[in-house]
């Protein structure tokens, strides 16, 4: 879910430069309040982060630790005064986000009572902030609080990590998205740079995952080595993260997408809380991940179950349930197809040939749009570069990998069924749903 942005101040032609000094001045503050609170240090102790509220404490390869977390005061003035009295005024204050005016006019902290997380542009620079509510925060405080956009941020093009793990990244170490910044964290916490390469973990700032921050984690060395992984929690927020990170991510076509295997109501920051967790956090990223589009499929089988139980336990529903993952299998790669066009028959009960129909009057569909319509029209007969066969699947021995036809195909072409589809004699169930919602085809 994406965090609650503060009222945009009113616009004033401060110098871009001295926002970004009144913010190095408050990530400064911030960290000295931290170092002297007890609270929020056991909070964050308890979460598995110690090491993070640590004075000058230098990570194993010797370097200071990158991430500078703070702590905001519950005090209304206490940032305003300690910046005002730096030499900043209080329309410098309100631009780069840091205070705000009450109803009566008065200059408050915009931050307080809250683990502050500094947001750095490419430069290293502290642009923005990212404020955790306090564990014993009311039901009313929002979780989480984000800087308004400005002249030195745009948090729609902005990922959490990106600046602190610099070194890894460019190493190719593999780009992870998460939701939020604490799972950054604690994925960072889960390595140490004396393994050679690992995971490095990206969160989107107060927003839903964007075009421009998908296209700048696929743009990563480590994406096109390794792949993305996404690392969202298994509830109903997490699966719609999901499934807009593939819509977004699939448009590169040359970057494997995978899905980290989180436990029911756990996310990466609950994993790492543990200190015997790491290696099994590490796990769920790499090896035991599972391809992104399998998960998405999941998710829309599963939620269409949730809705109408019986739905894969008679024919019109598995058909039903096939048509509606099928556009799913026109956003991968040739290959990718071939696999899910089977995986897709499986989990609802349905033949390959039903699968294999229902994604070939897409394409055809598709194909028809873009000859209709001039602006997107291309060359005719034309495949999408993602979608035509390589030279080892068009040679390949697997029945499977037979083009035919206008659109050259990388999957079957079987008989079209006369009527309603024959469904097989039953289903794999679905992660996610239950015993009681699966069944067997009569």
């Amino acid at each position: 879910m994406a965090a609650p942005m503060l009222p945009l101040p009113e616009p004033v032609h401060a110098d871009p430069a001295r926002l970004v000094a009144a913010r190095e001045h408050a990530a400064e503050f911030y960290r000295h309040q931290l170092l002297r609170a007890a609270g929020p240090r056991q909070y964050l102790a308890g979460r598995g982060m110690a090491v993070l509220a640590r004075p000058h404490l230098p990570w194993r390869s010797g370097v200071d630790l990158p991430w500078r977390i703070g702590y905001a005061p519950p005090g209304w003035t206490t940032l305003v005064d300690h910046l005002t009295g730096a030499g900043f005024t209080p329309e410098e204050l309100e631009a780069a986000g840091l205070a705000t005016r009450t109803r009566s006019n008065r200059l408050v902290d915009t931050f307080r009572d809250r683990i502050v997380l500094p947001i750095r542009d490419h430069a290293g620079r502290t642009v923005a902030f990212i404020g955790r509510a306090a564990p014993g925060a009311g039901p009313d405080a929002p979780k989480y609080l984000n800087s308004p956009d400005s002249a030195i941020y745009h948090k729609g093009q902005t990922l959490y990590g990106l600046a602190e793990q610099h070194d890894r990244l460019q190493a190719g170490w593999a780009p992870v998205l998460v939701e939020g910044p604490l799972d950054a964290l604690a994925i960072w916490l889960a390595y140490h740079d004396s393994m050679g390469t690992g995971r490095a973990a990206l969160a989107p700032c107060g927003t839903s995952l964007t075009q421009a921050q998908a296209a700048t984690v696929c743009t990563l060395p480590g994406a096109a080595r390794h792949g993305v992984t996404v690392a969202f929690d298994d509830d109903t927020a997490g699966h719609a993260a999901a499934d807009r990170a593939f819509h977004l991510l699939c448009v590169h076509h040359d970057v494997v997408l995978r899905s980290a295997d989180l436990p029911a109501g756990a996310d990466p920051g609950d994993l790492i809380a543990h200190p015997d967790n790491a290696a099994e956090l590490r796990a769920r990223l790499t090896y035991r991940a599972r391809p992104l589009a399998e998960v998405v499929i999941d998710h829309r089988i599963t939620a269409m179950v949730a809705r109408h139980p019986r739905l894969l336990v008679e024919i019109p529903g598995q058909v039903g349930a096939v048509r509606a993952v099928a556009p799913i299998l026109t956003r991968v790669p040739a290959p990718e197809v071939v696999r899910l066009v089977r995986y897709v028959a499986e989990v609802t009960g349905t033949g390959i040939d039903t699968v294999t129909w229902a994604v070939l009057d897409l394409f055809d569909t598709e194909h028809d749009a873009r000859q209709s319509d001039p602006r997107i029209r291309s060359p005719a007969g034309a495949t999408p570069s993602h979608l035509a066969p390589t030279a080892q699947s068009a040679s390949s021995s697997d029945p499977l990998a037979v083009p035919t036809g206008r659109v050259q195909r990388a999957f079957p072409l079987p008989p079209r069924p006369a009527t309603t589809p024959r469904a097989t004699t039953g289903h794999r169930p679905v992660r996610g749903v239950t015993s009681r919602h699966a069944g067997r085809s009569r």
